[in-house]
């Protein structure tokens, strides 16, 4: 089931303050940015944020789950997700401990 781009569109507004964050659709599901770096997923109307020390430290009690088959698992994000302050906070502690974003070089042609 692709995500609905209302959910989208609440879960940008949820993390609005956490600085310059875009969204990027992606094979009917959605990638999120902030800064350039990728730190989560929509996947079937669920919130999916990368796996870092910093925000398993923040969140506590941790629930994993992989966002699609095959992928590795990542913070499902259910019951904060309303807490507006709360998950802009995660977003900047996740993002901070991500590596920069690779530059990508334009191929020759």
């Amino acid at each position: 089931m692709a995500s609905d781009q209302k959910f989208v569109d609440f879960v940008l507004e949820q993390i609005e303050n956490a600085g310059e964050i875009t969204a990027k659709k992606m094979f009917g599901e959605y990638g999120i940015y902030a800064e350039g770096k990728i730190f989560g997923l929509v996947c079937d109307n669920q919130l999916f944020i990368k796996p870092t020390t910093a925000g398993r430290a923040f969140i506590g009690n941790v629930v994993e789950a992989p966002p699609y088959p095959s992928a590795k698992p990542s913070f499902l994000i259910e019951d904060k997700i309303e807490d507006r302050q709360w998950l802009s906070e995660l977003v900047r502690v996740t993002v901070k401990e991500l590596p920069e974003a690779k530059v990508k070089k334009k191929k020759k042609g």
